[in-house]
């Protein structure tokens, strides 16, 4: 195979780098742990970009004491010859330019990801020092930066027959808040990056701690691997993973896919191996392909009667795990975060590809598609029986009436961009938030006992909930494939709960319900969990709250250190109305926790392994984090 060309032409220039130390938030999104962590990925996807090119085999990332990180390759390294229209070595260009680098009409790269060229050199501009070092033809080659700017010429450092480029950095920490890189945070990236690539190796070592930690990802089987790796936790309904792929131009699709007995989908999907979580034309193309598909092979089959619905997606979809992987020249993403693929060609090119090669599946393997076939008939039947239960929580019928709930207490604001909702555990906390409150913004919605866990529940039986029901009705979203973001009621729902296992359990039955079924809440940055103190330390008319073991230390000192009283906060009805406002419900002292969707995956996984049938999955997680509890009751 002829190695395509891949020299100092093919690095194009559109624009300069001053900007982004002033302003990094506009080019990693954050400076806090999320935008840390991103330098790690963009230096990587330049690695990954030379793996999808098909040079480059293996990656190691090294953490070390100080916090510097290495990436290392075996790609073909970075071009080192002078880019005639700037008179500076490529690598140079790439380092200290944005939107510099292979991807923009040369032949360097085909498909790419990460930040379109942006990556190396923002990284190397938020970055304290950094070094690379480039092996390529026959000689190794080496240049230092600081703070962006190169300190070093770009200088021959010896020779040597192996190719690929080493970029070390130690972030800027006058920049980031931390510069704390989280081992687990880094792995699951690298282990979702590993399943997309098929056989390339990522390995990671952490130098921090006392004992070198090092794990390494390698899937021979790519997706297919990875869509066993998100049903271990579950019980798969057929052993066989649906497997296919397309390819027309510089465009391919792979579709790996397995049913499993529970009831909720969970449908993945990456284009350029970058997480497009809010779906876009790949996830429609799916959806749609899926849906005709099924129904008209059952009714070939006459596994439907004429007589019969067709069934819906949610009916064919329920219980399916499912990873999408397109790979194109020129992606294009729209959406809230920009991770939604808008590119209209995609959607044909998966839908051809779910029709031809699901129905060949189909034909070929009539046990697994009688299994197939029948849990959806089933679902069917479910939502048949629950329609009535559905109608009841419609937006139409509620919310253009004033049938919102009895124990709801509204506020009298209306506009959802100024509203917030606290749903709080229990009668007793919720009669105190309510006098505590400030009525023009904030609502309250008492909720009774532990809610429905939704993972092992269908549909019809989550909304013949009536805490669900009166959940989804104050929200004002309906839910699932009826959800509407722009119905949302309230723009901050505030979970509040006792700080003690129960509390922990129901604020994750709620979470749970949430994620499933009002994700995109979730993913909008609407949904925060509550603070409240853990303990008030008293000394004469005094009053010091502390929202941790930490603090209590301190509480105590500013109370005088002794002569004082302390009380230890189990439930929120503990607290009167006053106390509660000026702890908890006070915007101007309180402190909330947002809750992000980072990782789809994962939080996939750790609410499979909380709140699924499997009950070994949940004792090794214990047992794996137990010495991470903060809060025990004894």
């Amino acid at each position: 195979m002829k190695e395509p060309a891949y020299s100092a032409k093919d690095i194009t220039v559109l624009e300069g780098l001053e900007a982004v130390r002033k302003r990094p938030g506009m080019y990693i999104g954050t400076t806090g742990p999320k935008g840390l962590h991103h330098l790690i990925y963009e230096v990587v996807d330049n690695s990954i970009d030379e793996a999808l090119a098909g040079f480059c085999s293996e990656i190691k990332i090294t953490i070390a004491k100080d916090d510097r990180v290495t990436v290392e390759d075996n790609g073909r390294g970075i071009p080192v010859d002078n880019v005639a229209k700037h008179g500076r070595p490529a690598v140079e260009i790439v380092l200290t330019m944005l939107h510099a680098g292979g991807k923009f009409g040369g032949e360097g790269y085909k498909v790419s990801g990460g930040l379109h060229g942006v990556g190396l050199s923002v990284v190397n501009a938020l970055s304290k020092e950094l070094t690379v070092r480039v092996r390529r033809g026959g000689a190794e080659y080496e240049q230092d930066y600081a703070y962006g700017k190169p300190v070093t010429s770009l200088e021959k450092a010896g020779k040597t027959t192996e190719t690929g480029t080493t970029v070390s950095f130690l972030a800027d920490d006058g920049i980031f808040e931390t510069t704390d890189y989280s081992f687990e945070t880094v792995a699951q990236h690298m282990k979702e990056t590993a399943f997309l690539m098929k056989s390339l190796r990522i390995s990671l070592v952490d130098e921090r701690p006392e004992e070198t930690t090092e794990v390494s990802y390698c899937y021979a089987g790519g997706i297919i691997d990875f869509v066993e790796y998100l049903n271990a936790k579950k019980d798969p309904l057929h052993e066989k993973i649906i497997y296919f792929e397309r390819k027309i131009g510089d465009a391919e699709v792979e579709i790996a896919m397995q049913y499993n007995l529970g009831y909720t989908e969970s449908i993945f999907t990456f284009a350029n191996n970058i997480n497009t979580q809010e779906g876009g034309t790949h996830l429609d193309g799916f959806k749609t392909a899926l849906t005709r598909t099924v129904n008209d092979f059952a009714r070939s089959k006459n596994l439907l009667k004429e007589k019969d619905d067709n069934l819906s997606g949610e009916d064919i979809r329920e219980g399916l795990t499912t990873i999408i992987s397109v790979k194109l020249q020129e992606p294009q993403f729209e959406g809230q975060t920009k991770t939604k693929l808008g590119n209209t060609e995609i959607r044909a090119l998966v839908s051809g590809a779910v029709g031809e090669k699901l129905r060949e599946f189909l034909e070929e393997n009539p046990k697994e598609t009688k299994i197939i076939v029948g849990k959806a008939i089933a679902a069917s039947q479910a939502r048949a029986a629950a329609r009535k239960a559905r109608e009841l929580t419609r937006r139409k019928s509620l919310l253009e009436s004033t049938s919102l709930p009895g124990k709801l207490a509204d506020c009298s604001s209306k506009d959802p961009a100024f509203s917030e909702i606290y749903l709080v555990e229990g009668d007793s906390a919720g009669g105190s938030a309510k006098q505590a409150r400030d009525r023009s913004f904030q609502a309250i919605l008492p909720l009774k006992g532990k809610i429905l866990n939704v993972e092992k529940a269908r549909l019809g039986k989550v909304l013949g909930s009536e805490e669900i029901q009166a959940l989804i009705t104050a929200l004002g979203t309906n839910i699932a494939e009826e959800f509407d973001l722009e119905a949302a009621r309230y723009h901050k729902i505030i979970i509040m709960t006792d700080a003690d296992v129960d509390g922990a359990h129901i604020r994750t039955l709620i979470l749970t319900f949430l994620y499933r079924f009002m994700q995109d809440l979730i993913s909008a940055g609407y949904v925060y969990i509550a603070q409240p103190p853990l303990f008030k330390v008293s000394s004469k008319k005094k009053h010091f709250y502390a929202y941790s073991d930490n603090e209590l230390d301190d509480a105590i000192k500013r109370a005088g250190g002794k002569n004082y009283s302390l009380q230890r906060y189990k439930g929120l009805g503990e607290m009167n109305p006053e106390q509660l406002w000026d702890t908890t419900m006070d915007p101007n002292e309180r402190t909330l926790l947002k809750v992000n969707l980072d990782d789809a995956v994962l939080a996939d996984e750790i609410f499979t392994t909380l709140m699924g049938d499997k009950v070994e999955p949940r004792r090794d997680f214990i047992i794996q984090h137990a010495k991470d509890v903060r809060f025990l009751d004894i």
